[in-house]
């Protein structure tokens, strides 16, 4: 049974950092493409970021590039979300997702991942 886990979420002023974290189990973590989805209230889920199994290729949604940073450590089986210069638009529950694939899609459908964690929530504060 595949668990996905996240961590990380808080409370954040404006200009602000979090790093989020997410620990996969029963998959095979280093064959397996991460990525992260939010979702605001009243808003659609959007696709954030996702890292290829290597962690060499990474997406970035255009309202998060130059702020957030992607990684993996294949050897903790855990993903990683460095957030810096947050917005307050940036509040919203954030979910770690494992794809069936060693590869990013080339669009963020929320459909392209098996394996969804809980979410844990962002909120920035102006």
């Amino acid at each position: 049974q595949v668990h996905v886990v996240e961590s990380g979420g808080g409370l954040v002023q404006a200009g602000g950092s979090l790093r989020l974290s997410c620990t996969a189990s029963g998959l095979t973590f280093e064959d397996t493409a991460m990525g992260w989805f939010r979702q605001a209230p009243g808003e659609e889920r959007e696709g954030v970021s996702c890292v290829s199994f290597s962690g060499l290729d990474t997406y970035y949604a255009d309202s998060v590039k130059g702020r957030f940073t992607i990684s993996r450590d294949n050897a903790k089986n855990t993903l990683y979300l460095r957030m810096n210069s947050l917005k307050p638009e940036d509040t919203a529950v954030y979910f770690c997702v494992a794809r069936r694939s060693a590869k990013c899609p080339s669009i963020m459908h929320d459909f392209e991942f098996g394996y969804w964690g809980q979410g844990t929530q962002v909120t920035v504060s102006s």
